[in-house]
């Protein structure tokens, strides 16, 4: 599959670049009375221009009979069926769907998602907050009971009362109690993108109005806004939070016995292996993942880290709630270029809660670019068939009856979807815990979702016909695929299998696969002279190659290697010398390395047996086929 995928690879080796298409379209070729045309050659020829390393293949005239070359293998493997083949149809389908992810959006409101997600990573935000939670399904009743008691609870903290103990005494947070609500420093991408863009809107010192989250409503105080730090990489020793104060000043007096010996000159990392009680790190030296703010359970470490200003510098140690530290600075880096990051944050956004804002900005042009028809009294029949039951995940889809006949939508005048459709879709929503009442209402909101659904669809199923940069890729790739089935089928495998055919080919081809001189020996190299002469002495003793080895390399220190074999004069593997005879060579120097070779036998040039050679053959025969 490795191979497939490379192949592959350089069949789509970029995006094509977007084009008006031309209305008057040349014909460059016919094959089969199959048209081709000059635009589609002249789109991968300027497209795969500067991939081609060969000069004559930037030749134009050269270029075209790689075309038409292209085009006639494609053709071949239509004319075997091969586009028919389940398993190229299954891979073509699989590429489409992961491709299609990438137009599927709305690239103005994408960009603007990037650009404001850059924006807020230069700055890190240190905030608290009150939960007041309620499920985003909740009825309106229960919603507006959890907005009012944070707004209650807002009125009191800008009044004067303590965030912090407003926090403890309210939040329905669980870590509240502890933390009093107090999320540390956090940068864009950290929390949910209400929260986010809430926090990053609310000045410091300030409360903000409640926020709707998933989790409920949040009341956010900005206690601090100062630039990102960056991210740090660092190493450390960690002893154990100890159980009674007995303990912890045995483990403190540990952990400065420690420090005394990096101060004189032990090595971190070993001490690290030795004595760190994290043993996710120790066994690396210590060695952490990179990190920014807010990312580790401990602000005091992050603090210390940041802290040290050159890569080596040591701390002191110091205490967190998990135990004692050293922490020894491996690099900083600082916040990387828009340029740097850009694609990265494409990917997060759309992996992101903001991904909802593109689907939605993308559902609304659709439904002006398409005419969307609708029946509303088939609708009004098809939601009454909804009942109370669907709360229970117990309501299941009647049958098809007379009144669900007809059609519900119609979308661009083309594509029909009837009530049974919609009902199947409501079908699947059973197991969301909805507190909305009456029945109806979560239909209404049901309904919306499978439009936009519906829309979002039909628009990936036609965007071949939208995009001619997608249809120009996806052409690239089904050809490029078939093309791969094609070798397979017809070369790549026929040559490994044909047995008879594959010895046809050497015996009428002997003199392509022919052995040069060669001499079965024992080569021995070092880099040191004395121990190629202590080699040489053995050698003309009749030593044994085991005893040369145990007589040079001793105590973890290799002196002497040796290579065993056959091979070729004037091979990589041999000294450059200008004779090689049967018997013990003088010292040869070559380089930065001194040889002494024992020849054993020589062999005279000539043929190389079948099986000597025969992956040569099978590539030489698999082009002889192609």
């Amino acid at each position: 599959m490795r191979l497939k995928h490379v192949l592959l690879g350089l069949c789509v080796a970029a995006i094509a670049m977007s084009y008006a298409q031309d209305k008057t379209k040349k014909v460059l070729f016919n094959i089969d009375n199959h048209p081709y045309y000059t635009d589609e050659f002249s789109r991968v020829y300027k497209k795969n221009l500067d991939l081609v390393k060969d000069e004559s293949q930037k030749n134009l005239d050269q270029y075209l009979d790689l075309f038409l070359g292209y085009k006639l293998k494609i053709q071949k493997a239509n004319k075997l069926g091969l586009q028919n083949d389940a398993n190229y149809l299954a891979e073509l389908k699989s590429y489409r769907t992961q491709l299609s992810r990438n137009y599927m959006t709305d690239t103005k409101v994408t960009k603007e998602l990037v650009d404001e997600a850059y924006q807020r990573s230069l700055k890190e935000i240190k905030a608290s907050h009150i939960l007041i939670t309620v499920d985003e399904n909740a009825s309106p009743a229960d919603t507006l009971k959890a907005y009012n008691q944070a707004m209650d609870i807002r009125k009191k903290a800008v009044a004067g009362e303590s965030f912090d103990d407003l926090a403890t005494r309210y939040s329905q947070d669980p870590s509240a109690k502890d933390n009093k609500g107090d999320l540390g420093y956090f940068s864009v991408f950290r929390m949910v993108y209400p929260f986010e863009t809430a926090a990053y809107k609310t000045k410091k010192g300030e409360v903000s109005l409640p926020v709707r989250t998933r989790f409920g409503y949040h009341l956010i105080k900005v206690n601090d806004i100062r630039d990102n730090r960056g991210q740090v990489s660092v190493a450390h020793i960690m002893l154990m939070k100890a159980e009674n104060p007995v303990e912890g000043e045995s483990v403190k007096n540990n952990i400065e016995d420690i420090y005394k010996k990096i101060k004189q000159g032990e090595n971190f990392e070993s001490l690290a292996q030795q004595f760190s009680q994290d043993r996710s790190s120790a066994g690396k030296g210590g060695h952490l993942q990179r990190f920014g703010s807010g990312e580790l359970s401990s602000e005091k470490f992050e603090d210390v880290a940041f802290s040290l200003k050159n890569p080596g510098d040591i701390s002191e140690p110091f205490q967190s709630q998990f135990g004692w530290h050293i922490i020894k600075l491996i690099e900083k880096t600082p916040v990387r270029s828009f340029a740097d990051v850009q694609t990265e944050m494409e990917s997060r956004v759309r992996k992101d809660d903001r991904s909802k804002l593109i689907d939605a900005s993308l559902s609304e042009k659709l439904a002006k670019k398409y005419n969307i028809e609708k029946n509303p009294k088939l609708y009004a029949k098809a939601a009454k068939l909804v009942t109370d039951k669907f709360y229970e995940e117990a309501w299941e889809v009647p049958a098809s009856t007379p009144e669900l006949e007809g059609t519900l939508l119609v979308i661009n005048k083309d594509k029909k979807v009837s009530a049974l459709d919609f009902l199947d879709f409501v079908n699947t929503q059973q197991k969301t815990k909805w507190g909305i009442r009456p029945i109806g209402k979560v239909v209404d909101q049901l309904y919306g979702k499978f439009i936009h659904n519906q829309l979002m669809n039909y628009y990936n199923d036609n965007l071949e016909k939208e995009n001619p940069e997608f249809a120009n890729v996806m052409d690239e790739y089904r050809d490029g695929l078939l093309l791969f089935d094609l070798m397979e089928k017809e070369i790549w495998n026929k040559a490994k299998t044909d047995t008879l055919g594959l010895k046809a080919f050497y015996e009428k081809n002997i003199a392509n696969y022919q052995w040069h001189p060669r001499v079965e020996a024992n080569v021995f190299s070092s880099t040191q002279q004395d121990a190629i002469q202590q080699t040489l002495k053995f050698l003309k003793k009749k030593k044994s190659i085991d005893f040369i080895k145990e007589q040079l390399n001793k105590d973890n220190k290799v002196s002497i290697m040796v290579k065993t074999g056959v091979f070729e004069e004037g091979s990589e593997a041999l000294p450059k010398y200008p004779k090689l005879n049967v018997g013990i060579s003088d010292v040869i120097k070559d380089g930065n390395y001194y040889f002494v070779i024992d020849v054993l036998k020589k062999m005279p040039k000539g043929p190389k047996t079948f099986e000597e050679t025969k992956g040569k053959v099978i590539n030489d025969y698999q082009q002889y086929l192609e």
